[in-house]
């Protein structure tokens, strides 16, 4: 007899039922691994028809590392070292996915042809559902957040080591208890309303409580709580995360009272900020400008560019838009002063700082930046610059005055003496010798009379010119003081009587402290002309001083001569040094239109 001829065939009703009703896959397999039956269940788990799997090997639907470990046990199987085993594998389905099986073989050897038995369950939703969970398991167990759930009456099921970490209860001490173990008692309440909402199907995202540690200590939470559900959607308890935000409404409280300190120091010192969106154009402003500018509360609001530079003073606009085209173009920051007219037509003074921000692509995307006023500032230095030009004024009227009344006056009576002294030489009766002596006095008075009217005014820079005038002037000094003075010029044009006043006072006093205080007797003095300016430098190689000291003592010289510079718009540089030497370098602007007459001298 055949094989095939003893080889039972599920032909009894009861079998055959079974057989094919069964929704878990069942196989029949012979001892070489062929499969001789298939049920319906079978052939729809791995898409195959019944003939294709009869015509495979049972090591066919694997991958090659489960089918060598289920081709081991099915050889012990045949061998009879056993008579069963069960093994999870993967099967490979028509359409090249895998599946998970959980196979149960059993050996059928009280036939007189033993047959093998194989029974697969598809187990791929099972397999994924606690891959799924031992994912959550360790995410919940390293999460640095509180994970905690419990039973819709607020008792604990589980307590994560985030848990711990931030309440210090260790899972043992919890398990079992209420959560209000967690809640300070003031709070008991808001947490029974929180339960009522949840059991009621609410749930809350981000919830800020306090809660209380097993130290005592009272710690900021946000807190996340949403509904457990049974397979009937019937809520059965409660999952909550919780984060410790304690640091965070620490850090929040502190930029609060900084926010707020600034807002007050703005206020004080009428400082606003502003930012503008470069693609959009939009500007937003803080509030203290727009009463800076003028404005009522809100008329700021969504403006954008060409609202503010419309408030600008017409004869600062233009200079403030290139000054904002340059920042934007080259990113460099800004600083500026720029009048601003208010409705009421009224001028006021603003500074300005700002800069612009890049994206991540280079490009300028926003502009940042503070105004502040000072109109009081402004205001002031102009009160300042005309009392200090009116001061400035009386001296020099005051200094003219005595210049001619030494030289009209004094001076005129100080040679009628002389001629009188001269006159009495040639009376016998006195002592020529004592006479000649009183004549030689009164000439050096009248000389250094003279010389003195020079100093307190100017008249030779009215009468020969500046050049000329300062040149005759260092020449005379020298002579009086016995030093050298090296006077070098380059400028070709008539100087403004008002700049040369200044280059000469700043002169005489360069000159006296050279004089008083560097020990050398030869000086260098220079007049340059540099296009729209004029230079004046004076230097000498003596002993120098430490020019802050200087600055910070009771001499007004140094002071006075950066006074006079500034009232004509021009500046000073004092380079010094102990033995070092001292330079001064005095640079003044020429107006644009000037006569072309050349200097005198």
């Amino acid at each position: 007899m055949t094989e095939a001829s003893q080889t039972p065939t599920p032909d009894t009703p009861l079998f055959r039922d079974v057989f094919n009703a069964s929704p878990i896959g069942i196989a029949v397999v012979n001892l070489e691994g062929q499969p001789l039956f298939v049920n319906p269940a079978f052939c729809s788990m791995l898409g195959f028809s019944e003939e294709e799997l009869r015509s495979k090997h049972c090591v066919d639907f694997s991958p090659p590392e489960d089918a060598e470990k289920d081709w081991a046990l099915f050889e012990q199987l045949r061998a009879g070292s056993i008579d069963h085993y069960q093994l999870e594998k993967r099967y490979f389905r028509r359409d090249g996915s895998l599946l998970w099986g959980y196979l149960s073989i059993s050996l059928l050897n009280s036939r007189p042809c033993p047959l093998i038995l194989a029974i697969v369950e598809d187990i791929t939703d099972k397999r994924a559902a606690k891959e799924v969970g031992f994912r959550h398991a360790a995410i919940v167990e390293s999460s640095e957040d509180a994970i905690v759930s419990k039973t819709l009456d607020g008792v604990i099921l589980s307590w994560n080591k985030g848990a711990q970490q931030i309440y210090g209860y260790t899972e043992a001490e919890t398990i079992g208890k209420p959560i209000n173990m967690i809640v300070p008692h003031e709070l008991l309440e808001e947490e029974n309303k929180i339960l009522e909402e949840l059991r009621a199907g609410g749930r809350f995202e981000h919830y800020e409580t306090v809660r209380v540690t097993k130290g005592g200590q009272l710690i900021n939470i946000s807190l996340s709580i949403s509904p457990i559900k049974d397979s009937t959607g019937k809520p059965v308890g409660f999952c909550g995360i919780a984060r410790d935000i304690t640091e965070k409404k620490r850090h929040q409280q502190a930029l609060r009272e900084s926010e707020e300190r600034l807002r007050l120091a703005q206020q004080i010192a009428r400082i606003g900020t502003f930012e503008r969106d470069i693609q959009t154009g939009v500007v937003t402003w803080s509030a203290e400008l727009e009463s800076m500018y003028g404005l009522q509360p809100g008329d700021f609001e969504g403006t954008t560019t060409d609202f503010f530079t419309n408030l600008v003073h017409p004869d600062d606009r233009e200079e403030v838009i290139q000054l904002i085209n340059e920042t934007i173009k080259t990113g460099r920051p800004i600083t500026a002063e720029w009048r601003v007219l208010w409705p009421d037509g009224s001028v006021h003074w603003i500074a300005g700082h700002w800069q612009v921000l890049m994206n991540e692509s280079g490009e300028p995307s926003r502009m940042i930046g503070v105004n502040m006023d000072v109109t009081a500032r402004k205001q002031a230095d102009q009160s300042l610059a005309d009392m200090t030009r009116k001061l400035i004024e009386a001296q020099e009227q005051e200094r003219s005055r005595i210049g001619r009344e030494l030289h009209d006056d004094i001076n005129q009576r100080l040679a009628m003496l002389a001629v009188e002294l001269g006159h009495l030489q040639e009376n016998p009766s006195e002592s020529q010798s004592s006479m000649q002596e009183l004549r030689k006095q009164v000439t050096e008075i009248s000389n250094d009379v003279q010389a003195l009217s020079h100093d307190l005014h100017s008249s030779k820079l009215e009468y020969l010119g500046v050049v000329a005038g300062i040149k005759s002037w260092c020449k005379e000094f020298a002579e009086r003081q016995k030093i050298e003075i090296n006077f070098r010029s380059s400028v070709q044009n008539v100087l403004p009587l008002e700049v040369g006043r200044t280059l000469f006072r700043v002169l005489q006093e360069a000159l006296h402290n050279s004089i008083k205080h560097s020990g050398v007797k030869h000086v260098e003095v220079q007049l340059l002309e540099d296009g729209s300016e004029v230079h004046m430098v004076v230097g000498d190689l003596g002993k120098g001083f430490d020019l802050e000291a200087a600055l910070q003592g009771i001499g007004l010289g140094l002071i006075s001569m950066r006074e006079r510079v500034r009232l004509v718009n021009g500046a000073i540089a004092i380079e010094s040094k102990p033995m070092g030497g001292t330079t001064i370098h005095v640079r003044v602007p020429l107006e644009p239109e000037r006569g072309s007459q050349r200097a005198a001298g």
